[in-house]
């Protein structure tokens, strides 16, 4: 081991978890921190809404590495242990204890935070949030035959838990401010396709709700009140209205900080030898010519070998285009590439809209800017082959499931 050396992660989620691996791999040697403020050693954060919220995942496979990985791969694991401060200059973190740990290569993966409800009775005791393990087993305690759920908030973790718990049994409503849950993600043509699957499984959809506040006795939430006087009884709410990313430490220590921490296609920071990995990566993208922040399980998969090959002198670029998936009842579904509300002019359908097995294809003149599959499979990589490539692609070609997606160019 060189002991000149040390490396610190900060973070305990996936993509800590990915870069230790990443270093070792690489041939890394040196003194290797993993400093994670939760009891759990790191674990994967898409089965706490999907498999392990509905009982079809056990708690161990949520992990990144079986246990005695860090002891094999003599990594130091520090769980349980904040970092409360950055010194850039003096390359040192400071802990909750008060103890400075000089590094000589840095990794910020702080991840992101639910974004709190702000309206009175929110902080009641069972209104719940889904961010961590300890979240996921409350809301699978909450979600029973019979319970009243209301899910505020129509976004993937709101209609993944609102499937969760309509699959419990429980009787659901969702509350969206937008006209259709997704609408910003996805636009109105595809969101449309997630209300319907909903309101299919006996979901209550409510559009252009506003929360006023949530109503309790005890200490205990048991309704919400809305804006125009409805009130809904709860036995339990869930609140999913986006996520924050955790720059605290970042924007204290003076580095760039702009939705996210900022960095270059390398991942590197503003800081010297600092790198930023995952939710909270503000990053540069090769490909799409701007900086974008993603919220998925696929930057904390894959960032994390960039940035391990930056902490290492190399010269390594993160080009891979945005990618997630969701699973719903009885879809599945994935989305890869990137556009922003307003960024397309129509979406191109292939297959069967109404039966809920099609692959849509969102366009700006010619050109593809990103693709969804909904019980489609193996289309994956051609999708994103058909928007790397730039090429001009033939609409009726695009929609026709007897062209082969390699054919569809114009």
């Amino acid at each position: 081991m060189s002991p000149e050396n040390t490396f610190v992660i900060v973070g305990g989620g996936l993509a800590a978890g990915k870069a230790a691996e990443a270093l070792r791999e690489n041939g890394y040697d040196g003194r290797l921190v993993l400093i994670g403020d939760e009891p759990d050693r790191p674990y994967v954060r898409p089965p706490l809404s999907k498999g392990y919220l509905l009982g079809k995942e056990t708690r161990d496979s949520i992990f990144v590495h079986p246990e005695d990985w860090y002891d094999k791969h003599d990594v130091d694991l520090r769980l349980g242990t904040t970092v409360t401060g950055l010194d850039a200059g003096a390359k040192e973190v400071e802990l909750d204890g008060g103890q400075r740990m000089p590094y000589t290569k840095l990794l910020l993966a702080t991840g992101s935070t639910p974004r709190r409800l702000p309206v009175p009775g929110a902080d009641l005791d069972n209104v719940l949030y889904l961010r961590r393990v300890g979240d996921s087993e409350r809301l699978k305690a909450a979600f029973t035959a019979g319970a009243r759920i209301v899910v505020i908030g129509g976004g993937w973790i709101g209609l993944e838990t609102a499937a969760a718990a309509k699959q419990a049994g429980a009787d659901v409503t969702v509350l969206e401010a937008e006209e259709l849950p997704l609408l910003r993600v996805l636009g109105h043509e595809a969101a449309e396709v997630f209300a319907a699957l909903h309101t299919d499984h006996g979901v209550v959809l409510r559009h252009g709700a506003q929360v006023e506040r949530i109503t309790g006795s005890g200490g205990r939430a048991d309704g919400v009140q809305l804006a125009d006087g409805t009130r809904l009884p709860a036995d339990a709410v869930v609140v999913g209205v986006g996520i924050t990313p955790n720059v605290q430490l970042a924007e204290a220590a003076g580095l760039e900080v702009r939705n996210g921490i900022v960095t270059d296609a390398h991942l590197r920071t503003s800081a010297p030898d600092v790198f930023a990995a995952g939710d909270v990566a503000n990053a540069y993208h090769p490909f799409l010519d701007r900086h974008i922040r993603v919220e998925h399980w696929a930057n904390a998969l894959n960032q994390p070998a960039t940035a391990a090959q930056g902490m290492l002198g190399g010269d390594a670029v993160y080009d891979r285009l945005p990618y997630f998936y969701t699973d719903q009842y009885d879809l599945g579904m994935e989305y890869t590439g990137y556009v922003e509300p307003g960024g397309y002019d129509r979406v191109v359908f292939r297959g069967d809209k109404a039966a809920r097995e099609f692959v849509a294809f969102w366009m700006a003149g010619d050109r593809i800017q990103a693709g969804m599959n909904v019980n489609v499979w193996d289309v994956i990589e051609p999708v994103r082959d058909l928007i790397t490539s730039r090429a001009a692609v033939d609409d009726a070609r695009l929609a026709d499931p007897q062209v082969p997606l390699d054919r569809v160019t114009a």
